[in-house]
């Protein structure tokens, strides 16, 4: 299992929208990928305009590759891409 966790910034004001969004594409795109286990997303307290989302793989390609490089991708940054105030910074894990 690989946990992909993307550090997102949106812009300022856009919380509940945003909120909205992000949960609907998880609903609707997210969870129809290949190798998908779960998503989790965090609001930050202080930086209100910081989100964690934090999602589940059976493996990495899963989303490397899968996710990513197929038609799902395009589909989910169109339902997110548009509160984005910087691009996502990205990284995995494994469990130790």
């Amino acid at each position: 299992m690989i946990l992909e966790v993307a550090d997102i910034r949106i812009q300022p004001g856009q919380q509940a929208a945003f909120e909205a969004a992000i949960q609907h594409g998880i609903a609707s795109v997210i969870s129809q990928a290949q190798g998908f286990i779960k998503a989790q997303v965090q609001r930050g307290i202080e930086s209100p305009e910081r989100y964690l989302l934090q999602i589940q793989w059976a493996t990495l390609e899963d989303h490397t590759v899968h996710f990513r490089g197929g038609p799902l991708f395009p589909a989910w940054r169109a339902i997110v891409g548009p509160f984005f105030a910087e691009p996502p910074k990205v990284e995995h894990f494994t469990a130790i």
